[in-house]
Formats: structure tokens, sequence, C-alpha cells
């Protein structure tokens, strides 16, 4: 008797623990990777895995182009899958052209577009915050709607945005005004944007697994700030996950908001990364997005490690339609992700994974990016140098590792900081380069 052949899976954009749980798992897995993410080089790609370049793997037509110069068509493959957040949409249209489940394309649409998201919110009697698309940031002049907004405190940010990249506070109409200048000037691609209600409070998170409309596990946690509060004041981004033992009174609060919110966006299979904010004082929590994939930063890590949990594993089953086993043991005490940042410039050198890996409490390092390399300024949750992940006994000490991590790290980073004359490049030239003498000489 013939063995069955292993179940074919198509993977949208590089997900390094989605290409190790389909290894683990045996499939056959193909991977569509965009020039971008394949130029970047940060992430590794397993043996096992059949690579097809593309130009961009959010392109419907880019993608399909690719499958068909390999011969690859919709008895290829027996899933799709993607936590590529620009890629969504996309994948869901191309599921449905296969002829395979994935999210349904309606459906991946309300978690890209935060207006459309916010509108099906309320409409379940949700609370969120009030909002109005900006068909064109660069031109604001107009719109009454908006100016009426703006006229209080609001957040400004792309309708289909990730990573709080171009999200801003406007804290009046001046403050729009200028901001649409800014980004004309700019001549920035993304041009709908949302202007929406300043929400004050804690930034919770929930990640969690869906199977056929189940929530099978949901980890709730926090930021140390919000993404919004850590972009504009050059803070780490930092966060950990609530022990449901010590903490369960969180849980009791926000896991009916959670579920509700799913249901009100239609999302019944795959992971999920949604963020709340909580008020201390009353308890309230407001919804504020929500995403069709597994987190990012350090989730998939931060998880496992404290519930022993791999949703990225989880994913990939419930993209082939398995019910996935998930046998949760929770770990005592506090466990968080967090940035490793710098300033704007030329990286010249900054500590080791191994270095990093020295200090109290951590047990995991990725550095991110090379020596050689820019680093931009901050202006989304995306930008840095690298990430850990820290244990400790209590949410206090946690705080504590982090905070010796930053300081500890950042003074050994060495960077070119960008718009330097060469007058001040000279003047950097000791720090640089101690014991090496530059300057001006003179023979004799």
């Amino acid at each position: 008797m013939e063995n069955a052949s292993p179940p074919r899976i198509l993977i949208v954009g590089l997900d390094r623990y989605g290409m190790r749980a389909c290894v683990r798992l045996g499939l056959e897995v193909t991977v569509v990777c965009g020039t971008a993410v394949w130029d970047q080089g940060h992430i590794a790609i397993p043996d096992e895995v059949t690579v097809i370049r593309v130009d961009d793997h959010t392109s419907a037509e880019a993608v399909l182009m690719a499958l068909a110069r390999a011969g690859l068509t919709s008895q290829s493959f027996d899933a799709v899958y993607t936590t590529a957040e620009d890629s969504l949409v996309m994948v869901g249209l191309l599921a449905a052209h296969l002829g395979l489940p994935a999210v349904p394309p309606d459906v991946a649409v309300r978690f890209r577009d935060k207006s459309v998201q916010k509108r099906e919110i309320r409409a379940a009697g949700l609370a969120t915050a009030a909002a109005v698309v900006v068909d064109d940031v660069h031109d604001v002049r107009d719109v009454a709607a908006i100016t009426e907004l703006a006229s209080a405190k609001a957040v400004l940010k792309p309708v289909a945005g990730a990573a709080t990249e171009r999200t801003t506070v406007v804290s009046s109409v001046a403050d729009l005004r200028s901001r649409s200048k800014e980004y004309r000037r700019q001549g920035t691609a993304q041009r709908t944007f949302i202007l929406e209600e300043f929400v004050r409070g804690e930034e919770w998170i929930a990640d969690g697994v869906l199977y056929q409309g189940e929530l099978l596990f949901c980890a709730l946690g926090r930021y140390g700030d919000p993404c919004l509060t850590a972009v504009d004041s050059g803070r780490p981004l930092n966060f950990r996950h609530f022990d449901p033992a010590d903490e369960s009174w969180a849980y009791d609060r926000a896991l009916p908001v959670i579920t509700a919110s799913l249901a009100a966006l239609g999302l019944r299979d795959g992971a999920f990364h949604m963020e709340l904010f909580h008020d201390p004082e009353t308890g309230a929590l407001t919804f504020g997005e929500c995403a069709a994939r597994r987190g990012g930063a350090l989730v998939q890590e931060v998880v496992h490690a404290k519930f022993n949990v791999d949703l990225a594993a989880c994913a990939i089953q419930v993209a082939l339609g398995r019910r996935p086993e998930i046998d949760v043991k929770i770990r005592p005490g506090a466990i968080g992700g967090a940035y490793l940042t710098a300033g704007p410039g030329l990286l010249l050198d900054c500590p080791s994974a191994d270095q990093v890996m020295a200090r109290p409490g951590v047990e995991f390092v990725r550095i991110e990016r090379p020596v050689g390399d820019r680093t931009p300024a901050v202006s989304g949750t995306d930008h840095r140098i690298g990430q850990f992940m820290v244990a400790a006994d209590t949410a206090e000490e946690l705080q504590q590792r982090f905070a010796k991590v930053w300081d500890w790290f950042g003074p050994q980073v060495k960077i070119v900081p960008d718009g330097l004359t060469p007058r001040e490049l000279r003047a950097l030239q000791p720090t640089l380069r101690p014991g090496v003498r530059f300057g001006d000489a003179l023979w004799r």
C-alpha cells in the first residue's frame, strides 16, 4: 500500500514560525516571497521549503503569475495561509479563486480597513472610538466632519495601516492641516486615512485562536505604554501577558468583549491579535483594533513561554481544517517582550545576542539589524535593532529587568547619527574608535 502524500500548503510571505510548524507537521510547503522581504534576509528559510520569488506578495496578479510560471494550479495545494498583514485580503481572494478555505475576502476587509472595523463594532453595541474617513490626507481643507473631530484631541492614521506607522496625535485643526501638508511634501503613497477620537487608558492586548467559531485559547496582556505613546516618546515598546490565576479579574472583564468583537467582525477560524483600551478608574474597555493574524513583536515567543501554546502551529492546523490540540501549561511569574532601539543613523556596532542573553532574566534575543544598516527615525512600532524576552517573579521586577537591559544596551550601540557636518563627524571619531588618533596634523 502506497503512503498517502503529505498535505500541501501555500504560504504567502515569510513566517519563520509558520514555516517551522509546517516542517514539523510534515507538510509540503511552498512559500511566495516578495522582493522587499527577500532583500531584508532576516528570516531563515528551512531547506524543506520551496520558495517562489515575486515582485510583490501583496499583489494577486504577481502571485498568480508566479504560480503559473511554476506550473502550479488549484490542484497543487490543500490550504493557503498568511500572517502578512497587507496580504490578508489578497489571500482571501486567492483562496476563493483556488477553491481553498481561508478568511473570506469580505471578512478580511473588516480586519484591514479600520473604518469598516469600527463601524461593525459600533453596530454590535460595543464601545469604540468615533471616527471619520479622510479620503485624501494630502487635502483636508474642505471636509467639515474632519474639522469637527480634529477640534479635540484625535488620532490620525492610515485606514489600512499596521505597527502604528504614520499614526499621530492631532490636537487642533491647525495640527491636522500641518500634518496634511507634511505628508503631501513627502509624497506619501498612503493617502486614505482615518481620524478617530483619542481614547485614554492602558492598552491591552489579546492573542488567541479560533476554530469554527469557538475560542480555543486567548492570552490577555498589556503594553507597558500604549503603542502611540511609545512611538511619540521614543521609549522602547514592551508588553507582557496577564497570569490567568493571579490576574483572573482581567480575563473576567475582557473575554466577553473579545468574543463579542470577534463575532461582530465575522472571524471564525485562525489566529487573531486584538488591542483594547482599559480605563483603570472605571474598568471600562474600549475596542481599539483587531488583526486576523498572529500578533507581531515577540507575541509568538512570549505566549509559548508563558502558556505552552504555539500560536503559529495552531494557525497552520486551522488553515488545514484541523482542530488544534492545545495543552495549556501556565508558567508562574511574569514573562514579556521588549524592543532594543537606537536613534537614527548608520549602525556600526551593538551588543551581540549572546551578550544580551547574559543579562539577568533574559531568555531569548533576536538582533534584527545588521551592522552597516541605517536605523530610521521612529515612526512606528516596527523600528528597532532587535527584541528580547525576559522572565521575572513579578510584573514590577519584569519592568526593572527591561530597564536594566535598555540602560546597559544603549551606551554600547555605536551609530553615526544622520545629518552631521564633517566637523561634527570628526569630533565623533574618538568615541567611535577610542585610542585611534584623528584630526589635523603638521609635518615637522
